[in-house]
C-alpha cells in the first residue's frame, strides 16, 4: 500500500478535524457546524485533552488552512456557513480508523482499552483486539504512520497510543497515572461489576461534596460565639 504522507497539523487544527468528526455521529441534526458551534467544541471543557480557550479568529484560521489541505469542506445555505470533516477521502482509513484518530485527536494519548469506550458513539468495536488491529494498521501505514504506540509506563499494564498528525508527541512519563487500573480498564473485557463500582464512586464522591458544602454553608452562617461570657 502507498499512501501519500499527510500534511503536519497544528494542534488546534487537530482540534478543530477532531470535533467536526466528533460531532458528525453525536449531535448530527445540527451537522454540519457553525463557526460558532465549532468553537464550542473545541473549548469544551469535558471529554477534551488538552482544555483549550481559542477565539473565533483562531478557529477560522484553522478552518482556512484545513480547507486547503482538503481536511475541511465549507457548505452555504441559512445564515451562517456551515463546516464539515473530509477526513477518510484525505487520510484514505475507514470509518473505524476515523474514530480511532478522532479521539486521539480529542483525548490524547489512551489505551486500546479506553478507545473502545471513548469511541463507542461513533463507532461500536467488537472487542480490544479489534481495536488493536486497526491502530496496528495504521501505525504500519506506509510512507506514513498516523498513530504510534507510546513506551509502557511505570505500573500500567497496556500501552498508549498517540496519533501523529500534529507530528511526534511528547512523552510524559507523569502524565496520566494508571488510575483506571482499579477498575480494570486495562483488562481485554471490562466486566458490568467494574462499570457499576465506576460509576457507585462517582456518585459517592458528588454525595460526599454537596455534604460538604452543605456543611461549609451553616458554618459560615451561624454566628461567632462570644467567649468569657462577653
Amino acid at each position: 500500500m502507498n499512501e501519500s504522507s499527510p500534511p503536519v497539523l497544528s494542534v488546534l487544527e487537530t482540534r478543530v478535524l477532531g470535533v467536526l468528526a466528533e460531532k458528525q455521529h453525536t449531535v448530527p441534526d445540527t451537522y454540519p457546524l457553525t463557526l460558532n458551534a465549532l468553537v464550542a467544541g473545541c473549548n469544551q471543557k469535558s471529554s477534551r485533552n488538552p482544555i483549550m480557550n481559542v477565539s473565533q479568529i483562531e478557529v477560522q484560521a484553522a478552518i482556512d488552512s484545513l480547507k486547503h489541505m482538503l481536511f475541511v469542506i465549507e457548505s452555504s445555505g441559512g445564515r451562517a456557513a456551515r463546516f464539515a470533516h473530509n477526513i477518510e477521502r484525505v487520510l484514505k482509513i475507514p470509518v473505524q480508523s476515523v474514530a480511532l484518530v478522532t479521539m486521539l485527536m480529542l483525548r490524547g494519548p489512551q489505551t486500546a482499552g479506553e478507545l473502545r469506550i471513548n469511541s463507542e458513539r461513533m463507532h461500536k468495536f467488537a472487542d480490544i483486539s479489534s481495536v488493536e488491529a486497526f491502530l496496528d494498521e495504521l501505525a504500519e501505514r506506509v510512507p506514513d504512520s498516523l498513530v504510534v504506540k507510546l513506551p509502557r509506563q511505570p505500573g500500567s499494564r497496556e500501552n498508549r497510543w498517540a496519533h501523529l498528525l500534529a507530528g511526534k508527541p511528547e512523552i510524559n512519563e507523569h502524565e496520566h497515572a494508571p488510575i483506571a487500573e482499579k477498575y480494570n480498564l486495562t483488562e481485554n473485557i471490562i466486566s458490568e461489576h467494574d462499570f457499576i463500582a465506576l460509576k457507585s464512586d462517582v456518585t459517592r464522591l458528588e454525595a460526599e461534596v454537596i455534604a460538604l458544602r452543605r456543611i461549609v454553608e451553616e458554618l459560615s452562617s451561624q454566628p461567632v460565639s462570644r467567649q468569657n461570657g462577653k
